[in-house]
Order: structure tokens, then C-alpha cells, then sequence
């Protein structure tokens, strides 16, 4: 479905919805959500990297701060004309994923919400590989609230005071409560330091809305950045609860497309009776969600409705948002530009792969890592799928494109371990699969295979490592050379073994970035492969 056709439909549903709605009906609250935008300023390609200006040309980008510009202003004057109320939300991690925000640190990002008039932001994991300093950035301004109830800034001496559990929001005459919750887990797989303490989602949800059915809010949305499984969770579990909007698992639903990943909106039972839509909207600024909730006199949730609308070539890009992101590309233009290598076909790097099973980009990742320290005694190379954040396209490949698949300037790092920590280490790998976990194991030096339907902990077999030229079973006992990123060997997501057990650790090697773009530079042109090294059971 196009752009128009999709926009028109949706607003067309307004009258619509009211024309059948049930006895009782009062007001149509429109939620216009993005989450996961992950720094893409500039258009994307189909693989989620920076679009060309050849693509561009030819209609084939999407997103991109311009256009996400265009269509939230299009469809809130719409919707506003309307007569209806309307909010702008964002689930968090607009941080981390190009040279804007390895340039920037999330000052394009933040000045972008200001520009398009955002109403309240979650906090994202990727807003904290900075540090604290990497929320901050976001936090330092006054015009909407950045919302959290499971973590504790109070002892930050940077975010104490500046982020909140929940906010009321006024729109058209209804006061809206906006509750935020992180994903637990960001200890594992970010940066925000010892002095943040984070507590359960589902219980700071619960607790902030008795706080605001205290305040008689009724109307009560779930802002959240703990991905599409623990969403429902918290939709079944949380009573009083009008909507959750999420992030962080990069989930797109649809309404209309076949090849979404589940129902816009997914409905779940809750635990009070009453029925909860989930939605989210995919990732990468591609998708701009669209919910519409009818509520009765009371402000509570009669039916939802909506849909993602693909914010394709179709959008008009916003020229003044597009001269200010020109002018900001021009200090980074030179490093992405330089040419890197040719790839004979498309490089897989996407999540839905790489976190759940052997893709072509954790191979490619894992040769170039042993590549780079062989001779040292290393023999195993182990990737965090999480950390591999996009594909490359056949053709000529750049160093932005490099810098795209791998922007969290990671450094190579080298240890030993014995067989029984490197088994573990593969369990942590897929002990979460089932969330689509960026802990997912790509390995190179090693072969694997593991059954997702057996319990996280015990289902990783048939191991096997290279030596004397034949694939032999691991040894448990026997010591390996490993070679992994900093981030990893240091415990993040969910490593401990590495930071735990590891001897002779070394933290400091190249940039991972540079380790790939010299690799691909002597394998040109280089052919993407797979060779069964991960097997799925």
C-alpha cells in the first residue's frame, strides 16, 4: 500500500470510527509513535543503511529526518483540524547507529525532537552508551518529558530531577498519562554507570498508575523501551492500563502488510478483564506508527485502531530540516565517503538473522577479527549479533557503510578461556533468543548448534574447534585464545563468563571498525557466505 493510500485510509477512519462507534463514545485520541530511530538522520536504504543519492533519485529511500518531519506535521494538522487530540511520542533509542551520532552524541537527535514538536520520549538503552552524558543530551531541555519509572537517577548528579516515572500530557481537553519503563537488562548491554539503579518494569508500571489514577487520570498510556514480549507482559499484567507504545525489539506490526511481524494493534487480556493494544513501529525512522484510541465519557478505552504508515519516497522531505541535516553532514562526509571494497552480493546484517541464527555479516566479522590477530594463538573469534546494527548492499562499500554496521567504536580484544567458559559463553548466547536478544552468538574458528525449545542454559551442543586442520569436540578442560570486542570481553550482554574467567585479557586492539574495513580492503571483492556453522535444531 502507498504512502497516500495509507495516509488517506487512516485519517479517513476518524469518521468513520465515529460514525460506528459503541454508546458512550466521547473522544478519538490519535498517538502518532516512532521508536528506534537509531540516529538515522539520513534517509535508508532497504537495508537500513544511508541511502544513495542514485536511490534517492530513482524513490528508492526511506525515512530520514526530513521526511519523518513532513508526515508527523502533516498528519497532526490533519488529525488537529479535525477536531481530535493528538500526541507525538517517541519509545526511545534515538541514539547510536551513524556518523551523526558518532559525530554529535545525540545533540542532532535531541534538537531533531525539538524541531518536530515531540510530546514525551522513553528512555532507550542506546541512550546510555555515552554514559549518563548520553541522556543528558536529551534531557537538557524543557519542552517535553522524558519518561522512566524503573530507574533511579536520584544519586546522578547529571539526571536527578531531569527524568520522571510519568507526566500528564493536556491535548484538546483530555489529560493524558504518559508512563515510561527501560528494559532491565541495560546494565548488560549499555553504559549508564553505578550510579543509575533500575528496578522491575512491570511493578514501576503498576505503581506509577495508581500514582495517576491518584491524580484522576484515567486515560494512561505505557510508553516503553523493553521490546515487543516483555510489551505484553506488561499489557497483561498492569492493570489500568489504556495502551502500551514500544520499542527497542524493532517489531513491525501492521494492520495491512503480510510481511509484518504481528497484528497492529496486538490485542492482550489483562489481568482486570479489560483488553490492552500493543503497538510499536518497526525501527530506522522507516515507519511512523498511528493509533487511534476511542474512549468513552471517563477516558477509558472503548476500541483501538490504526496501522504503520511506510514513510517512503512518496513523503516529501521537509526542505528546511533537509539544508540543516545537509550542513551537519558536512564535517563527516569525507570519512564515509572513502572507498572501502566491493561486495559481490548484499551483506546480511539484519537483526531478524543475526540474532537468531548464522548470517553472512557475523561471518564476515568473526574472519576479519581472526584475520586481524592471526599468529597470535587465537582460534575462536565470538560476535555479539546485537552489535552488528546493519546490512551493506552488493557493490561499492564505504567507510560509512563499515562504520553503520559497527558504530559503537569497539575495540578488538584478545583472551583465553577454557571449553567449559566457552560453552557457557554460547548458552548466554541463546539464552534469550526468544526476545530476538542482541546476545545471539555469530562465531568464527567454531561450530555450533543449539535447540531454542529447550531450556535457556542447556540448549548448545555439538561444539567444535579447529585443530591440526579437522573439526574435533570442544574440550572442556583444554585452553583456548579467543578473540571478541571490548564491550563483550568486558561482560556486556550478559558475558560475565568472559569478564569473570578470562586470562592474559587484552582490551586495547584496533577500532573493530578499522579491523573490517582492512579486511574487506585485501577480499576485494568480497563474496558474502554462510557455511553452516551455526546450526539450528
Amino acid at each position: 500500500m502507498s504512502f497516500k493510500t495509507q495516509f488517506r485510509a487512516i485519517l479517513g477512519s476518524t469518521a468513520l470510527a465515529a460514525a460506528s462507534a459503541l454508546p458512550g463514545y466521547a473522544t478519538e485520541l490519535h498517538i502518532l509513535h516512532f521508536n528506534d530511530f537509531h540516529s538515522r538522520v539520513e534517509p535508508i536504504n532497504r537495508f537500513n543503511s544511508t541511502c544513495s543519492a542514485g536511490d534517492e533519485a530513482e524513490g528508492k529511500c526511506f525515512g530520514g529526518a526530513a521526511r519523518l518531519f513532513t508526515l508527523i506535521n502533516q498528519m497532526r494538522d490533519a488529525i488537529t483540524a479535525e477536531g481530535n487530540p493528538v500526541l507525538v511520542l517517541s519509545a526511545g533509542d534515538e541514539s547510536q547507529g551513524s556518523l551523526y551520532f558518532t559525530t554529535y552524541g545525540g545533540a542532532v537527535e535531541a534538537e531533531m525532537n525539538l524541531r518536530i514538536g515531540l510530546d514525551a520520549m522513553a528512555v532507550g538503552n542506546h541512550e546510555f552508551d555515552n554514559g549518563p552524558e548520553g541522556l543528558l543530551v536529551f534531557a537538557d531541555q524543557d519542552q517535553y518529558p522524558i519518561v522512566a519509572a524503573n530507574i533511579d537517577v536520584s544519586q546522578n548528579n547529571l539526571l536527578a530531577g531531569r527524568i520522571v516515572p510519568w507526566a500528564i500530557l493536556e491535548t484538546g481537553g483530555l489529560r493524558v498519562g504518559i508512563v515510561g519503563a527501560l528494559t532491565e537488562d541495560t546494565p548488560d548491554i549499555a553504559s549508564p554507570g553505578p550510579t543509575i539503579a533500575f528496578s522491575s518494569a512491570v511493578e514501576s508500571v503498576a505503581r506509577s498508575v495508581e500514582e495517576l489514577h491518584a491524580e484522576g487520570v484515567t486515560t494512561i498510556i505505557a510508553l516503553t523501551h523493553v521490546g515487543y514480549v516483555g510489551e505484553q507482559r506488561i499489557a497483561a499484567e498492569v492493570p489500568g492500563l489504556t495502551a502500551v507504545v514500544g520499542g527497542h525489539s524493532h517489531t513491525y506490526l501492521s494492520a495491512s502488510d503480510p510481511r509484518r511481524e504481528g497484528p497492529y494493534p496486538t490485542w492482550v487480556d489483562n489481568v482486570d478483564g479489560s483488553i490492552v493494544p500493543v503497538v510499536q513501529a518497526g525501527a530506522y525512522s522507516r515507519y511512523l506508527g498511528h493509533l487511534i484510541l476511542d474512549l468513552d465519557d471517563e477516558g477509558k478505552l472503548i476500541y483501538a485502531t490504526g496501522d504503520t504508515i511506510e514513510i517512503n519516497a512518496e513523503v516529501t522531505p521537509d526542505p528546511e530540516i533537509a539544508a540543516w541535516v545537509a550542513t551537519l553532514a558536512g564535517p563527516i562526509e569525507e570519512t564515509r565517503s572513502e572507498l572501502v571494497s566491493e561486495a559481490v552480493e548484499a551483506i546480511d546484517g539484519d537483526r531478524t538473522t543475526c540474532r537468531a541464527m548464522e548470517c553472512t555479516m557475523g561471518n564476515l566479522v568473526t574472519d576479519a577479527m581472526l584475520a586481524r590477530v592471526a599468529g597470535q594463538g587465537i582460534t575462536i573469534a565470538i560476535q555479539n549479533g546485537g552489535g552488528l546494527r546493519a546490512s551493506i548492499g552488493d557493490g561499492t562499500i564505504t567507510m560509512g557503510n563499515v562504520l553503520e554496521v559497527l558504530p559503537f567504536q569497539n575495540t578488538l580484544a584478545t583472551f583465553e578461556l577454557t571449553g567449559e567458559y566457552v560453552v557457557a559463553a554460547l548458552e548466554n548466547g541463546v539464552s534469550q533468543i526468544e526476545e530476538g536478544a542482541g546476545r545471539f552468538a555469530q562465531v568464527g574458528g567454531l561450530t555450533y548448534a543449539f535447540d531454542a525449545s529447550a531450556p535457556a542454559g542447556s540448549r548448545v551442543s555439538d561444539v567444535m574447534v579447529m585443530r591440526e586442520g579437522a573439526w574435533v569436540p570442544i574440550d572442556p578442560a583444554a585452553t583456548y585464545g579467543l578473540v571478541t570486542n571490548d564491550y563483550v570481553r568486558n561482560g556486556g550482554d550478559g558475558y560475565a563468563v568472559f569478564r569473570d574467567h578470562a586470562t592474559n585479557a587484552y582490551d586495547f586492539g584496533p577500532d573493530l571498525a578499522d579491523v573490517l574495513a582492512e579486511y574487506l580492503a585485501e577480499h576485494n571483492p568480497y563474496q558474502p557466505y554462510t557455511d553452516g556453522r551455526i546450526t539450528v535444531k
